[in-house]
């Protein structure tokens, strides 16, 4: 039987569109849900493209109920993946799919992780200390942002003169690129039921 992922998304989600392509006519797992804290986020968007449904919630679904964790049940999810969600995942989700959350974060963590960063919070960060790389951090979620185990991180060269949208561009290149791929050989590690 085939794996079921659920990603969640705040935002544009370009990661989450990369995912739902790789999995489309996939042998092996399906994406079969995707759930946003935003109800203008453009994810939902490219959900309906690809005609996979979508569920809007709220802080209190989240944190003041089991009603999320009970919906993924129900969904038979497999896999949770994060594409660009911004708020800290409550313990009973945490313990109803150990070890089958995982986020991506863009930079090398432990450096620039944590609570606020995220997105161009993180490469402004990066370009103000004066880096000369940066890079991507695919890793499990524990209950503290950006401080699950890493699974797989890449780097990109930050040259003289790079700005923002340079950087950015750079690391969304990496995303893109492996955040499909290592969601797969996960999934491909995911004991059968």
């Amino acid at each position: 039987m085939k794996k079921r992922i659920a990603i969640f998304a705040s935002g544009s989600g370009s990661n989450a569109q990369k995912i739902m392509e790789h999995f489309k006519r996939h042998a092996d797992a399906e994406v079969v849900l995707i759930l946003s804290n935003n109800p203008e986020a453009f994810v939902l968007q490219r959900a309906d493209n690809f005609e996979i449904p979508s569920q809007v919630f709220d802080k209190r679904d989240l944190y003041e109920s089991d009603e999320i964790v009970e919906l993924l049940r129900r969904a038979n999810i497999d896999l949770i993946i994060l594409a660009g969600f911004l708020w800290l995942i409550p313990q009973n989700l945490l313990k109803a799919f150990p070890n089958r959350i995982i986020n991506i974060h863009p930079s090398l963590l432990p450096a620039y992780g944590g609570k606020g960063m995220y997105g161009d919070k993180v490469h402004r960060a990066v370009i103000a200390a004066g880096e000369s790389e940066s890079g991507i951090t695919i890793h499990f979620v524990n209950e503290h942002f950006d401080e699950g185990e890493i699974i797989y991180q890449a780097r990109f060269k930050i040259e003289p003169g790079d700005d923002i949208e340079t950087v950015r561009f750079k690391g969304q290149h990496l995303e893109h690129q492996h955040y499909p791929r290592i969601v797969e050989a996960i999934v491909r590690k995911l004991p059968e039921e």
